[in-house]
């Protein structure tokens, strides 16, 4: 049985050369001991692979001869590795001292809480981190017209966000999942679901992981930096893949995890969005119109993965709706996160 206090850190690169080498070392100068870490290369062009050969003798690394997608490449790891915990790390990401331990000591207070992530702050990605910090993600929460977003982005970090709190899910960018969970909320033997390919698999998870009655839990202790590309507002400026798959994958999420009572509660707001994305995949961004062939040909596979999901569901239409907000939606965690926290930090001094 795995230990409750070792993590597997799992990366994926392509084409990740400007940042892998810090994201490592960030990761390897952790003082928490207990750790593996694998990273998948989806077959790299720009010199990641270079670099990444340096790392060979403290990491696990695998060379894939194709690019395979983020979210098949993060199962991949996952299935090399053998912790309780798996920390999901986009290679753009820095961590601060103490990321892991304030996550891994969270986690464990509870046992329904199957995913852990901290306060992620912006940086360019030069590496450059703002005058005044800002907030990248404490987070993602949904909004009624199924929209993913992530709480506090863009924000000035003014101290907020500073207690523990349930909250929907996680950014993969930096995310803690429970082994236990990880296995429970599968479906045909996938985590990520491989059909996402990239962007929003982490929404998926997260909404899956909330209808099997898994929590999400916020430990703000857990602090780290951020380059993110995707933000609203900057679609214009994404490669015409990255935007066919966020259209893809916004309709994936929906048959795969709405219930009607949920679409019913929010017709008009879904509806809404729905003419938005469509009008301006037939007008404007053509490339994005390949999503509605794929989702047509992969009908059936995706109607079987949506069952599987209804049929373990372990939470009422009510609670589920309590989630979808325009307004970011979190819960209090038990005073006891806190007072764990204070003893442990304490007993570092």
């Amino acid at each position: 049985m795995p230990r409750s206090d070792f993590v597997s850190i799992t990366i994926v690169t392509y084409n990740s050369g400007r940042f892998i080498k810090r994201c490592l070392e960030s990761v390897l100068e952790q003082k928490w001991p207990f750790r593996e870490v694998i990273v998948i290369d989806n077959n790299s062009s720009d010199g990641t692979i270079d670099i990444l050969e340096t790392f060979e003798d403290r990491c696990t690394i695998v060379y894939n001869e194709e690019n395979i997608g983020f979210a098949a490449a993060q199962n991949q790891a996952i299935a090399l590795s053998n912790a309780e915990w798996v920390l999901t790390l986009n290679p753009d990401v820095l961590l601060l001292q103490g990321f892991i331990e304030a996550l891994v000591t969270a986690g464990n207070l509870d046992p329904r809480v199957g995913t852990v992530c901290g306060k992620l702050l912006t940086m360019s990605a030069a590496f450059d981190f703002p005058e005044k910090p800002k907030v990248d993600s404490t987070g993602i929460y949904f909004t009624p017209n199924l929209r993913h977003l992530d709480r506090g982005s863009l924000e000035v970090d003014n101290g907020h966000y500073r207690n523990y709190e349930y909250v929907f899910g996680a950014t993969a960018a930096a995310a803690l999942y429970r082994r236990e969970m990880i296995d429970d909320i599968s479906v045909g033997g996938e985590f990520f679901d491989s059909d996402f390919f990239v962007y929003r698999e982490d929404a998926d998870v997260a909404w899956r992981a909330q209808l099997m009655g898994w929590k999400c839990l916020y430990a703000p202790y857990a602090r780290g930096y951020h380059v993110r590309k995707v933000l609203p507002g900057n679609r214009g400026a994404l490669p015409p893949e990255i935007n066919m798959h966020s259209v893809k994958n916004r309709f994936l999420l929906r048959i795969k995890n709405t219930r009607w009572d949920l679409y019913r509660r929010n017709f008009f707001s879904i509806t809404a969005r729905d003419i938005l994305v469509i009008g301006r995949c037939l007008v404007w961004e053509f490339t994005s119109l390949k999503a509605f062939p794929f989702l047509l040909r992969n009908w059936k596979s995706i109607a079987a993965k949506r069952r599987q999901i209804m049929l373990r569901r372990r939470v009422d239409d009510e609670y589920m709706a309590g989630w979808f907000s325009f307004q970011p939606v979190s819960r209090p965690a038990p005073r006891k996160f806190t007072t764990s926290q204070t003893r442990s930090r304490a007993a570092r001094r």
